[in-house]
C-alpha cells in the first residue's frame, strides 16, 4: 500500500552569512493513512523544519516528498497551496492571524469560501466543528482578539478540521499555561484524529503532548529513537565533530 506521506532521503539547509547550516540530513519517514506519529525534540532540533517540509510549506534541498503518491516538488506552488487548503492542514501557534473585529465563527468559516460555499453554509459547518472541539455557540460569536491561548488553539484546530483534511500536521501544541488544559487539548486532538480517521503528525518538546500516538520518534543531537516495530525509519543529522558548531531549527 502506498503511504499517505513519504519523505525519502530529504535534506535541508539554511543560509547563515556566507555558509549553509544543515538542519536535516537524509530524512526517511513514511506515514500511513489514519496513522498517528509524534516527533519529540528540544528547541532547534529540526522538528519544525521536518513538519513544514512534510506539509509542503517548504521544499527540501534534496530528496523526495510525496503526498498520496504525488511528488510535491513536481507540482506548482499553486497546487501545493491548494493541498494546504484541503487535504493537508498545518497548525502552528506562531502562524496565528486574525482580522481586526473578526468573530470566531467567521475565522473558522473563511477557508471554506475558496471551496465555493456561501458564508451561510460555511458558518453552519464552522459552528459544528467548533462544537466538536469544545467551543460552544456563545464563544463562537466572540471576537478572536478576546481569546485566551488555550481557546485560540481550539479555534485553530477547528479552522484546520473544517476543511476535512486527510493529514493534520501540528507544530508544538504544548504552549498553554495550565497542565489540565494542555492534557484536555492533547486528548481532544487524538480523539478527533481517530474519529475523523485522518493521519496525525504532531511535534512537541513536551513528551506529554505525544502520549497515545501510534509511533513516537525523538530528535536529539542527531540521534533517533522510534517506538515503531515496523521498518519505518527516520534518519536525522549526524552528530557533528567535537568542537563544531551546528544550528538546528
Amino acid at each position: 500500500m502506498t503511504p499517505l506521506l513519504s519523505l525519502r532521503n530529504v535534506s535541508k539547509s539554511y543560509p547563515d552569512g556566507g555558509r549553509e547550516i544543515p538542519v536535516l540530513d537524509s530524512v526517511w519517514l513514511e506515514i500511513e493513512a489514519r496513522a498517528s506519529v509524534g516527533v519529540y525534540g528540544t528547541r532547534r532540533s529540526g522538528k519544525s523544519t521536518l513538519l513544514r517540509i512534510a506539509a509542503g510549506i517548504e521544499l527540501p534541498d534534496a530528496g523526495s516528498v510525496r503526498f498520496d503518491g504525488r511528488e510535491l516538488a513536481a507540482i506548482s506552488a499553486g497546487e501545493r497551496s491548494r493541498l494546504l487548503r484541503g487535504a493537508i492542514a498545518f497548525v502552528c501557534t506562531e502562524d496565528w492571524h486574525a482580522a481586526p473585529g473578526e468573530r470566531v465563527v467567521d475565522h473558522v468559516a473563511v477557508p471554506l469560501g475558496g471551496a465555493g460555499l456561501t458564508m451561510r453554509v460555511a458558518r453552519r459547518r464552522a459552528l459544528a466543528v467548533l462544537e466538536e472541539v469544545g467551543v460552544g455557540v456563545g464563544a463562537s460569536q466572540e471576537l478572536t482578539a478576546a481569546l485566551s491561548l488555550a481557546e485560540r488553539m481550539r479555534v485553530m484546530l477547528a479552522r484546520a478540521l473544517v476543511r476535512e483534511p486527510r493529514l493534520l500536521v501540528l507544530d508544538e501544541p504544548a504552549l498553554m499555561p495550565g497542565i489540565g488544559e494542555r492534557d484536555r487539548f492533547y486528548a481532544l486532538l487524538r480523539a478527533v484524529a481517530c474519529e475523523r480517521r485522518i493521519a496525525l503528525l504532531v511535534a512537541s518538546e513536551e513528551i506529554a503532548a505525544l502520549q497515545g500516538v501510534g509511533m513516537l520518534v525523538s530528535i536529539a543531537d542527531g540521534e533517533l529513537c522510534s517506538s515503531a516495530r515496523a521498518a519505518t525509519v527516520v534518519h536525522l543529522p549526524r552528530r557533528p565533530p567535537a568542537g563544531a558548531q551546528r544550528t538546528r531549527r
